[in-house]
């Protein structure tokens, strides 16, 4: 296996809802809702600089295609980073998922190593930190 990844795939209770947020609120670029025509295959997709996708697809459909059951979304089980190039950034990114309908879970605070971080938890409890590393720049877009 190679590594890199290619497809982040978000389990979500409603997808419409969820489509709502990531497209209308926090503004990322997507054709919408593909797939409807197959059962359990309607999907949003998203697409993230270098090739990588994310992915929203009902939680209900995802156990059909793997046999589990529905799990509750375990928001300390995976996070989801996303680092910016200014430390303003976290704030504004922090402040615009708030509008969307994020919790905001942690404040941005300087951290231990030198950068300034905070979370928030999207409307079906996956939890995204925020952060600027000033060791650790995002690539260009």
């Amino acid at each position: 296996m190679k590594p890199r990844l290619s497809v982040l795939t978000l389990g979500v209770a409603d997808l419409e809802r969820a489509l709502s947020f990531y497209r209308d609120g926090l503004g990322l670029p997507t054709k919408g809702i593909v797939g409807q025509e197959f059962a359990h295959g309607a999907v949003a997709f998203f697409d993230l600089p270098g090739g990588v996708k994310l992915a929203l697809w009902a939680q209900a459909d995802i156990a059909h295609d793997t046999g589990l059951p529905v799990q509750p979304v375990s928001p300390t089980a995976v996070t989801i980073g996303h680092n910016v190039a200014r430390r303003e950034e976290v704030d504004a990114c922090l402040e615009a998922a708030a509008r969307a309908g994020a919790e905001v879970i942690k404040p941005a605070k300087e951290t231990f190593y030198g950068g300034y971080a905070g979370y928030f938890r999207d409307p079906d409890g996956h939890l995204w930190e925020i952060v600027w590393n000033p060791e650790w720049l995002p690539p260009e877009d």
